[in-house]
């Protein structure tokens, strides 16, 4: 039975270039849309550049454009990269639509109208200056505990200190250099916290929603307690203003999520397509979202709740992938691993080669792959070029010289059969993105191929006369084998399939996955189909991007999405000594027990137990993300040897562990089972 489904990328940020790590998801979700057509599935692919947001308005402004002119300029940078490395969406579309203006309207109002929307007074830091609210990653200031200067809002590069931005010593804005002030403003509140949203929640955070590991990481957030999600910014702010809330305007990562179904509606108004089938309650349709595990929280916590209350169908599934490494680290610039997809493509790298590569590394789970440029070349052109492309341009020669193209197969049933059962066993790994396995499998066949073609040496044979039927059997067989390869490699290597198919096998059309059961008839004289990767051209490449990133970041900051544009990743503190690390006595807590302060808007105390006679008492500002009684019973890490600090409450005597960003969400560390209060984290 023909399925329906509609598959989804994260959405790029419109405010810097597609690089490599970027890549790994949206090669990922193209060749498991490309294996689904082929199967003879109905499979909608889109995406969009998620536009909104204070870093688009502020850039744009720096530039002496329009926010509209600056992300019309990055939707084609980014539309060309992804054309470039065979990333085919039905419909690529900006948030900044009609459409997703719509539907973000229209959840608003049904949220609204289900008693999900609240409305509360926040104290902000406000620019009078540039007349605008200040996220944290707008204010910088002295560090309270070390003193340190020009240090972000929420943490201390130099001593790691978090804090909230009243603590900041003089603090200033990092947009105008202006001492901001305190001013209050009205906030709207997507209640993520009521009942009817966690009891949803619980059941629905289940396997095939979403892998097994997700499932446990979403169940600790929502057993430590899901706050409620501010879902309005104020004006000046680049982005859809609330209809009901004047000066209001939905914060990024209400209406990013909702660009799927504003560019799902575009492509149905194109194609004469039903939207709703799609996307009502009870569709028989499926949805999957691809994305990277750093906005795990937002597509299977705050959407699905969204989608569920809104009236509509909420994902069939969300596949959570890992980040990439290059060379077993984070990308650098000063290294050249920072690459950008237009950089990679104008060093005159195959972009089928990053495809194969990611491919073989991809397995289906929550995982980190590492690109290693010197495996990378080894990989590709042993696999690609030594074995895969060896076989026909081994072979293909022989049947054009002396079979005038023809194919003749002596056990053509027993071929078929093979075929047959190879599609089925590569068709399940591809089903379940476990691209590695199926590469596997397919170069398995590949191996045995080349070991036929070696122990018969048609090189040979076509000096012998009297072995011509040896010789058109062999060729014939292995091009048959070549045939079935390129029928499995096409998710992956589109471009260079279709060529193979048209080219070689004189096929009028593309390689759909039936055609297995299809024996090849004939083929065309060999053309070169692919060269060998230089480690010159990786080495050029490397060397021109440690030249050149440092004088771009500016101007082409790396794309990020929709939830990153509000938590840029602080950069890595200065280099410390082993020495220096064993200073800090981290220990493994447990908290007794936690309770609100009388007066104070964010701060818990907690009393922990780290092996002590005595219980310590830590204040800690966790309190508008976790309830009190939750956290009761449950184990931390804590800074043991902090100095006490006298506080307006009591005195704290320790720090405990989180992380946090500007996003929504912070996290307390929890050692794994079995640690116990007082032992030493080292």
């Amino acid at each position: 039975m023909t399925r329906k489904i509609l598959v989804t990328s994260a959405l790029p940020y419109a405010n810097g270039s597609i690089h490599l790590g970027h890549l790994v998801e949206y090669i990922q979700t193209d060749i498991w849309v490309r294996f689904q057509k082929m199967r003879g599935n109905t499979c909608h692919y889109v995406c969009a550049d998620d536009t909104h947001g204070t870093p688009i308005m502020l850039r744009a402004e720096k530039e002496g454009i329009t926010p509209e002119q600056l992300i019309d300029r990055v939707w084609h940078e980014h539309k060309a990269d992804f054309d470039g490395f065979h990333v085919e969406f039905d419909n690529y579309y900006s948030t900044n639509s009609k459409e997703t203006r719509h539907y973000a309207d229209d959840i608003y109002f049904k949220l609204k109208q289900r008693g999900l929307i609240e409305v509360r007074a926040v104290e902000q830091f406000y620019d009078p200056v540039k007349e605008m609210f200040l996220p944290d990653r707008f204010i910088k200031g002295e560090c309270p505990k070390c003193h340190a200067k020009d240090q972000y809002g929420d943490n201390c590069e130099s001593c790691g200190t978090t804090y909230t931005p009243t603590e900041l010593i003089h603090p200033y804005s990092a947009v105008s250099g202006a001492e901001p002030v305190h001013k209050s403003s009205d906030h709207y509140f997507f209640k993520l916290s009521d009942a009817r949203c966690r009891d949803f929640l619980k059941s629905w955070i289940t396997p095939p929603h979403v892998q097994n590991e997700a499932a446990n990481k979403l169940n600790e957030w929502l057993e430590s307690g899901l706050s409620d999600w501010d879902i309005s910014r104020d004006a000046p702010y680049f982005g859809f203003e609330i209809p009901d809330a004047p000066g209001k305007f939905y914060y990024v990562w209400l209406d990013a999520p909702i660009g799927y179904m504003g560019s799902f509606k575009k492509l149905c108004a194109d194609k004469g397509m039903d939207f709703d089938e799609y996307w009502k309650p009870d569709s028989k349709t499926e949805l999957y979202h691809f994305i990277g595990k750093d906005i795990l929280y937002f597509h299977a916590l705050f959407w699905p709740a969204e989608l569920q209350h809104a009236g509509y169908r909420t994902p069939t599934s969300v596949f959570a992938h890992g980040f990439l490494t290059v060379n077993g680290e984070k990308m650098s610039k000063s290294r050249g691993t920072f690459i950008t997809a237009d950089s990679y493509l104008k060093h005159g790298l195959n972009p089928e080669h990053l495809r194969y590569y990611y491919a073989a590394k991809l397995n289906g789970t929550m995982e980190d792959i590492d690109l290693n440029f010197e495996d990378f070349v080894a990989k590709v052109n042993s696999d690609l070029v030594g074995k895969y492309i060896n076989i026909a341009s081994r072979c293909a020669g022989f049947i054009s010289k002396y079979f005038d193209g023809k194919l003749a197969f002596t056990d053509a049933g027993s071929l078929l059969d093979g075929a047959i059962a190879s599609g089925h066993t590569v068709s399940a790994s591809f089903e379940s993105r476990d691209y590695g396995r199926a590469l596997r499998d397919i170069m398995a066949i590949a191996d045995r191929t080349n070991g036929e073609i070696a122990i018969a040496a048609p090189w040979t044979l076509a000096r012998d006369e009297t072995q011509r039927e040896a010789l058109h059997n062999i060729c014939s067989r292995a091009l048959h084998g070549f045939y079935v390869l390129s029928i499995l490699l096409r998710p992956v290597m589109p471009a260079l399939t279709s060529r193979i198919a048209t080219e070689l096998f004189d096929m009028k059309r593309d390689f759909k996955w039936d055609d297995l059961s299809v024996l090849p008839t004939c083929v065309n004289a060999y053309r070169h189909l692919m060269t060998r990767v230089d480690q010159k051209q990786i080495d050029a490449m490397i060397e021109a991007n440690k030249q050149t990133m440092a004088s771009t970041v500016d101007s082409h900051s790396p794309v990020r999405h929709a939830e990153a544009q509000q938590r840029a990743i602080a950069p890595i503190a200065e280099t410390i000594s082993i020495d220096d690390f064993g200073k800090v006595d981290l220990r493994v807590a447990r908290i007794v027990n936690a309770e609100h302060v009388e007066g104070a808007e964010k701060l818990l105390k907690l009393t922990l137990d780290i092996g002590e006679e005595k219980p310590r008492t830590v204040f800690a500002g966790i309190k508008s993300v976790y309830d009190p009684e939750k956290l009761k019973g449950r184990m931390t890490v804590m800074v043991a040897n902090l100095a006490p600090r006298k506080m307006k409450f009591g005195l704290s005597e320790g720090m405990v562990l989180a992380a946090s960003g500007e996003s929504p969400g912070l996290f307390i560390l929890s050692p794994d089972d079995g640690a116990q209060p007082g032992m030493r984290i080292k």
